[in-house]
């Protein structure tokens, strides 16, 4: 195991060192004689072992004397160790490949290449922002009736369902590359607001009436409100502008956002929203299966190339 260990290590140390390349060789030669059950014709074992020991004997003798006399044993142990660890950390790479987190889909806990969280941060619904801590395996469609908000319909296999909020910084943040997802794979693409941050539902409301009145423009409008700027946008003084920024009818969108029925109809929409027992925005469904998050394209892009295994 010796040989093993240190083939691995001086192999890697090599690409770097040349001096290592000569060991990285000497451990090969080693380790072939031993898996085809020969012993090695170098003396690599003990030279690695004397060099370990040196270093030892000069902080304590007896330690010195127990690594001698159960090296083998030793030697085992840090093995399984080793491949334990690269297990572990190929395991973290290729669900961060694939999921955007280390320990799976929607899992939160530390993940060494996404330190910050930021691929599972979410604006709670209670207003608390990020979340840390949470579940989703509880977040489903079943029964969610999504036939009163904006859908692109193109006969797809494929659906994508985008749950946000105009004041999300993370929904601003997933809604471009969840675009650009749809554009690219030509999938069914369902837009719902859910108001988790501030006061949106007046924007929400105009969002409904742009929709119902102006079907083909209400995306271009809807892609303004996600990439403007965030405290323009939000501020009601403002609203009539972008409305004749795509030359709207304002007068009628305004009347139409103030109505009774539209007031309804958006308050029936979060009802809806909240059947899905999501716990923060984004939340985004590919084909059912949720994503909680703003992750990175590659994640969105895997779900539906179902380059996801388990």
């Amino acid at each position: 195991m010796p040989c093993l260990i240190a083939l691995i290590v001086f192999g890697i140390m090599g690409i770097f060192s040349a001096s290592h390349r000569a060991l990285a060789k000497e451990a090969f030669s080693c380790v072939f004689h031993r898996v085809t059950f020969r012993p090695c014709t170098s003396n690599f074992k003990e030279k690695i072992k004397s060099k370990i020991l040196s270093k030892l004997i000069n902080r304590s003798t007896f330690l010195a004397k127990m690594v001698n006399k159960h090296y083998e044993i030793l030697s085992w142990i840090f093995f399984i160790l080793m491949v334990g660890s690269t297990v572990w950390v190929l395991r973290g790479g290729y669900n961060f490949y694939v999921y955007g987190s280390c320990n799976g889909l929607n899992e939160s806990g530390f993940c060494a290449f996404d330190p910050s969280g930021s691929n599972n941060a979410v604006t709670e619904i209670d207003n608390q922002c990020p979340i840390t801590e949470s579940s989703s395996k509880d977040v489903t469609l079943q029964n969610v009736d999504l036939s009163s908000f904006p859908t692109q319909n193109v006969n797809s296999k494929d659906t994508v369902v985008f749950i946000g909020c105009y004041a999300c910084d993370y929904s601003r943040k997933a809604y471009p590359d969840i675009l650009k997802l749809v554009a690219s794979k030509k999938t069914n693409f369902i837009f719902a607001h859910y108001p988790a941050k501030g006061n949106t539902t007046a924007l929400a409301e105009t969002a409904y009436c742009v929709n119902k009145n102006y079907p083909d423009k209400f995306w271009d409008f809807n892609a303004y409100l996600f990439s403007a700027d965030k405290d323009y946008v939000l501020n009601p003084a403002n609203t009539d502008t972008i409305l004749g920024k795509f030359s709207f009818d304002v007068k009628a969108i305004d009347e139409c956002a103030k109505s009774g029925e539209t007031k309804e109809v958006v308050q029936n929409q979060v009802e809806e929203l909240t059947k899905t027992n999501l716990y923060g925005t984004p939340t985004i469904f590919l084909n059912s299966k949720a994503f909680v998050g703003p992750k990175p394209y590659r994640v969105y892009r895997s779900a539906l190339n179902k380059y996801i295994f388990f």
